[in-house]
């Protein structure tokens, strides 16, 4: 979970001057909310796959940011709410293992829907050279389309899988899909066809 060697600087990191970045949105999620038991089947699903394509993502050097809501909890940070979804007792619990954070990934708090809002996202995307962005996690017509918006918006060559984010309402899935597809020029394809090339 964060960075392991932190008194390094950024630039002299592996993940460091890949073109590719993944973003995971919001899936360090306690899931205790109204509408969440819809929400975690299709959680459930999103997060195998998210994982399979994590997983590749390491294999090919491709940084790993997790952008996570603080959910209010303005004394808390990315450690503690890993631990309360790992270990809380949450319905939010079997996303938070299949998706838990590595010793390598990098993570940015966010205090509203999009990633880019208030935080240091921006930089550390610039920092690490990233021009492609591939934007997972919930909810697809929530934090997804803000942060992918806000990345289109900063120049971003977006990928936003529709089988890597999930919602409550599958029609809201498909029109948010078809938002980022049309106004954000975002890439749509499934996970599995994603190939992180240099």
């Amino acid at each position: 979970m964060g960075r392991k060697r932190d008194t390094r600087n950024i630039k002299g990191d592996a993940a460091a001057g890949h073109r590719w970045a993944l973003l995971l949105v919001d899936v360090i999620n306690e899931l205790e909310f109204d509408g969440a038991e819809t929400l975690l089947p299709k959680a459930r699903a999103m997060a195998r796959r998210v994982a399979a394509l994590k997983a590749r993502a390491v294999k090919a050097g491709v940084p790993v940011i997790y952008v996570n809501d603080n959910f209010k909890q303005w004394r808390s940070d990315f450690r503690m709410l890993v631990d309360r979804c790992l270990h809380g007792g949450v319905r939010g619990e079997p996303i938070a293992r299949l998706l838990a954070p590595g010793e390598d990934d990098y993570f940015v708090l966010k205090p509203l829907h999009s990633g880019f809002y208030t935080t240091t996202l921006d930089l550390l995307l610039r920092e690490l050279g990233s021009q492609k962005l591939v934007v997972c996690g919930i909810a697809t017509e929530g934090c997804v389309l803000f942060t992918a918006s806000d990345a289109y918006m900063r120049g971003f060559e977006l990928f936003v899988p529709r089988d890597g984010c999930a919602s409550e309402s599958a029609s809201r899935h498909r029109n948010a899909l078809d938002i980022m597809q049309k106004m954000l020029k975002a890439d749509t394809r499934a996970c599995a066809r994603i190939k992180f090339s240099r």
